[in-house]
């Protein structure tokens, strides 16, 4: 990287000394361009924050319930979910260190090792799990409004009639829901439109807002869960179905890196606006493994209360809050729901697809077209039929994606950390012709390693013998990716060439 084209500050921050002179480039816009210093404002706080917010959603709770449902007792759940936290961390952490050292986004940053047009399959891959996520997180924020409109007017659930052919286990009445559904389905699904179109500082205060918020709201259902089971003793009775662990433990912990697998990848798009490498660790190593694992508990206690007061397990806040027969409670619940959900899904799943688009076509898609993208095909994938079950949500979408992403994971972080040292040609990530043009913009070695080690990976979920592999399969990925990577590529490294 020349001296002549960037600043290198005190903490090993780097910038551009003229942004403007690649406007002209196919390869840049305003939204994938790296954050100059004086911008980069992101504190402890606001990291601690994010994740705080991300990890206190819906989804957290069921993949907790749903340990649950399989067999495992609280303690296991709980193991489970922290250790896979600790782990995925790990790849967290690196890839976030390039973004704040250089100011780029998780797409920019696949240039280096794909190449400038080769970028595209990764970003690309990542995409489109995010609008998986994001058609999820929007069905369950509908589910909630649903309810919460259905407390202040009674009448809003048989407004339309009821609806059956689908079936909702996070619908109080399974095969049936009120026509009314998509509706709220689509308010929710709009209010996320409005917000990526207010832009990224509007995401950071609400990050602020929901975190605390939504610990406070679910500590109090915690404290009522306690009082009407008669304390945590009848609780944390349960030990599960004997032999269960065993079994589920390791697919569940490659679903639990999953879970964040994605955000292992595209952490860049927020530690770009970092003010240090120092704050965006701390507040990641700080809010990441212990707020998920708290929340999870707070999950396993709330379903495990609900056996002993309903004489069933609840899986889902959302039929659970339902149940509520003050209107006034029953809004506060779904309010939350609706609030949580709302932060998650801006944060952890449109702005790494909306810069992935906009990566794909720089002069056509920026941000916000990004965004509305990625909630259109969030809605193209069923995301009630992702969520249907404990089997379909845990041991099919996230351990499904997880090997891939993984493969991903694994070229990054040998690339950066192991084959470059650290050091990037900022300048060439956004021209054509600069160091990572490789081969017409595609380095094929980053392509054969990832989709080799994808393949890999993800065989076992169509080919009985490979099952032990596919249990594995974020790990598998991750590791032969990496290793192949390393292999075709040792030497060949010359900032960029």
């Amino acid at each position: 990287m020349s001296d002549a084209d960037t600043i290198t500050h005190a903490d090993g921050r780097v910038e551009l000394k003229s942004p403007e002179a690649l406007e002209s480039s196919s390869l840049y816009n305003e939204d994938l361009a790296p954050v100059p210093v004086a911008k980069r404002t992101w504190t402890t706080w606001d990291y601690s924050a994010l994740w705080i917010s991300m990890a206190h959603c819906i989804p957290t709770y069921t993949m907790a319930s749903g340990l649950i449902a399989a067999g495992m007792s609280w303690w296991q759940a709980l193991l489970t979910i922290l250790l896979g936290n600790i782990i995925v961390l790990a790849p967290i952490l690196l890839n976030s260190h390039p973004g704040t050292k250089y100011g780029i986004p998780f797409p920019v940053l696949a240039r280096a090792a794909y190449g400038t047009a080769g970028s595209n399959l990764p970003a690309l891959m990542r995409a489109l799990i995010a609008c998986g996520w994001f058609g999820i997180n929007a069905w369950i924020g509908g589910l909630a409004l649903q309810a919460f409109i259905s407390s202040l007017w009674p009448g809003w659930n048989d407004l339309l009639g009821w609806f059956g052919g689908f079936t909702f286990n996070n619908w109080p009445q399974k095969d049936w829901f009120p026509g009314t559904l998509w509706i709220s389905f689509a308010l929710f699904w709009a209010l996320n439109i409005l917000i990526i179109y207010k832009g990224m500082e509007l995401v950071r205060r609400l990050e602020r807002f929901a975190a605390p918020f939504v610990l406070v709201m679910t500590a109090i259902l915690v404290g009522w869960a306690i009082w009407k089971a008669d304390g945590l003793g009848p609780i944390m009775e349960s030990e599960g179905t004997p032999g269960a662990f065993g079994e589920l433990f390791i697919p569940s912990l490659t679903a639990t890196i999953g879970f964040w697998s994605t955000l292992s990848l595209n952490m860049p798009d927020f530690t770009r606006y970092g003010r240090s490498q120092r704050e965006q660790a701390i507040g990641q190593i700080v809010a990441l493994p212990s707020t998920m694992t708290v929340f999870a508990a707070m999950g396993i206690m709330i379903t495990s209360a609900t056996v002993i007061i309903y004489g069933r397990a609840i899986e889902s806040p959302i039929t659970l809050g339902s149940m509520f027969d003050n209107r006034l409670i029953v809004g506060i619940v779904m309010f939350t729901v609706v609030i949580a959900t709302l932060a998650v899904n801006i944060a952890a799943n449109v702005v790494s697809p909306a810069n992935d688009f906009a990566n794909a076509f720089p002069k056509r898609i920026d941000f916000k077209r990004g965004g509305l993208i990625t909630g259109l095909i969030g809605i193209c994938m069923f995301p009630w039929e992702l969520m249907r079950d404990a089997n379909s949500y845990i041991f099919g979408w996230l351990l499904g994606y997880s090997g891939s992403l993984g493969a991903v994971a694994g070229v990054l972080i040998v690339d950066y950390w192991v084959l470059r040292k650290k050091e990037l040609d900022l300048k060439s990530l956004y021209i054509a012709d600069g160091s990572y043009r490789y081969t017409a913009g595609w380095n094929m070695n980053a392509v054969i390693a990832t989709l080799a080690g994808a393949t890999v990976a993800l065989l076992g979920a169509f080919w009985e013998p490979l099952k032990p592999i596919y249990d594995w399969s974020w790990f598998v990925g991750f590791g032969l990716s990496g290793g192949i990577y390393y292999v075709l590529m040792r030497g060949r490294i010359a900032h960029g060439r």
